[in-house]
């Protein structure tokens, strides 16, 4: 926790630093310090990405990133345009930054922490973004660019990568400055996410800030929609937020073409990044196909799709049950699945239904706009895959505007209460084990080590076995399905069980030169041996 205090004033002022210069480039969305530390991070996460192209973003980007930034912090004497917040609002944000740094020093338990989110990092950091890379891991393909973010500052200045505990201290002071007391509400939930660099912290306090510059007025069409657009990079389940600033620049606004070109530049890196690694536009949905040899096998892509199906069913029938299910079935299964997905799954209906009501009795056109695009965007995660995570953000959006005017009493209040259960359920998971047992991620909640008051909690694992198919030497975690702490480049044992169910592996481009890429290969006998003894061994050891 101490550590993590030095951490965030370091990255803090260094964000501030980076975006007071490229406000004069681009101009600022808030015209504040949070406002610039908002734009350091814009900025850093797009040349990063850029950079990731050719080199690796490790310590040697990191240091003279970490120095420009200091440099700049005292050069533009920033430290003299902080808020000045009253003595007791002063009290409020210490105390709540306090509880956040403390939350995040527990141990992560968010599986895809151990799956994805430091399987890419490590990758980012050792060669940059690699051609292909989803023909490896289906999953490397997304390569986030909160993780590209992440990445730049895991050497130095956060190796216990907790950076989503600054954004919700950067998050914390705009509230208080912006005096957008219900967003104090929010906080207590989005400390569940502080622990690890999940994409889905980011999307949503972005996300409630650039709603809450439209609310109040902001005009600056052209850095909300690149803001929103930039949310969207982190995670396209977000495609609400572009379309409902488009939709304000068009029905509400001046419509100024003119004003989308940011935006529309980094949809384009995006979109470049995404081909790069996954051979499509948008990762997982094989659309827009343009030939690329890397992009992944069809088959290894439609074992996934059937896997996204299941997971809409919280895995509680098979692929082949859904496939028979009528509509009505499809409905009526969804609504009474086993444990807490189904409640969430009905509380999002209802959510649904009692906003839009709310959007046709105001008649506000911004209210309307924000309703059709909340809709658009749950009528497309509906049809691909109902998977709570992906709806989450809706929560918070409408909970936002239902209760905008909540006072900033009733907002301390009700975040002191949610602080403390949020703290006692990450302090005490059995409390949570034991009263709701459908609520998977507890079964991973380590509780409370007096280690974390000095520095977060980490796991490590290294164990590992080294196998070779075809040209492509490759590591394995053992005896554990994920490769968080498996020396790169590592292979999940169940995409190694799609690969061979495909009857291909992958195989790099040029062996010598691992950053020319991956591509996917039909086996040969000899392969197909190697492939299974590979196979063989994973099993024996599993046993």
């Amino acid at each position: 926790m101490i550590l993590l205090l030095l951490s965030s004033v370091l990255i803090l002022s260094v964000l501030a630093g980076w975006g007071e210069v490229i406000e004069n480039f681009f101009g600022s969305l808030t015209g504040s310090v949070p406002g610039s530390i908002l734009s350091g991070i814009l900025g850093l996460s797009l040349i990063w990405t850029v950079l990731a192209f050719f080199i690796p973003i490790n310590i040697y980007i990191e240091i003279p990133v970490l120095i420009g930034g200091i440099f700049f912090f005292f050069r533009k004497k920033l430290y003299q345009k902080i808020p000045q917040f009253s003595k007791k609002d002063t009290i409020l944000i210490g105390g709540i930054s306090l509880i956040i740094l403390y939350s995040s020093s527990f141990y992560p338990y968010i599986l895809d922490h151990f799956g994805y989110y430091i399987p890419t990092i490590k990758w980012l950091t050792e060669y940059g973004l690699i051609k292909g890379i989803s023909n490896l891991d289906l999953t490397l393909g997304q390569m986030s660019v909160w993780h590209i973010f992440q990445a730049g500052f895991s050497g130095f200045s956060d190796p216990f990568l907790r950076i989503n505990a600054i954004l919700l201290i950067v998050y914390t002071i705009y509230i208080f400055e912006r005096k957008s007391w219900v967003q104090l509400c929010f906080i207590p939930v989005l400390l569940l996410f502080s622990q690890s660099p999940s994409p889905d912290l980011p999307v949503i306090t972005l996300s409630l800030i650039i709603l809450n510059e439209i609310m109040a007025g902001n005009k600056n069409i052209s850095l909300l929609f690149a803001y929103a657009i930039f949310v969207f990079s982190i995670k396209p389940t977000m495609m609400w937020l572009p379309l409902l600033v488009f939709f304000c620049s068009v029905f509400i606004f001046k419509p100024n073409y003119k004003s989308l070109v940011l935006g529309t530049g980094i949809l384009i890196v995006f979109f470049i990044k995404n081909i790069w690694t996954f051979g499509y536009p948008v990762f997982p949905v094989a659309i827009g196909d343009f030939g690329f040899t890397w992009k992944p096998n069809p088959e290894v892509l439609k074992i996934s799709s059937q896997y996204a199906i299941q997971k809409t069913y919280d895995m509680q029938y098979s692929y082949e049950e859904i496939q028979k299910f009528s509509f009505y079935d499809a409905v009526r299964n969804w609504f009474t699945l086993e444990g807490i997905k189904s409640k969430i799954n009905l509380i999002f209906i209802l959510s649904l239904v009692i906003f839009s009501v709310f959007a046709i009795i105001k008649k506000k056109k911004i209210i309307s706009l924000i309703c059709i695009s909340l809709l658009i965007k749950s009528i497309l995660v509906l049809a691909f895959s109902a998977q709570y995570r992906f709806f989450l953000d809706v929560f918070f959006v409408i909970a936002f505007i239902l209760f905008i005017h909540f006072s900033k009493k009733k907002s301390l209040a009700f975040f002191s209460v949610s602080s403390v259960l949020v703290i006692g359920v990450l302090s005490f998971p059995n409390f949570i084990r034991q009263y709701i047992p459908s609520f998977r991620p507890g079964n991973f909640m380590a509780g409370l080590k007096k280690e974390q008051l000095y520095q977060p909690s980490t796991y490590h694992y290294n164990q590992f076995e080294t196998f070779k198919t075809g040209n492509l030497k490759f590591n394995v975690s053992k005896d554990y399905p994920f490769n968080f702490d498996t020396p790169i480049p590592a292979i999940s044992a169940s995409y190694i069980f799609d690969d061979a169910k495909a009857g291909i592996f992958p195989q790099y481009i040029d062996e010598k030169n691992i950053k020319k890429g991956l591509i996917w290969k039909k086996l040969t006998p000899q392969e197909k041996t190697e492939a299974e003894n590979v196979i063989n061994n994973i099993k024996s050891t599993d046993k």
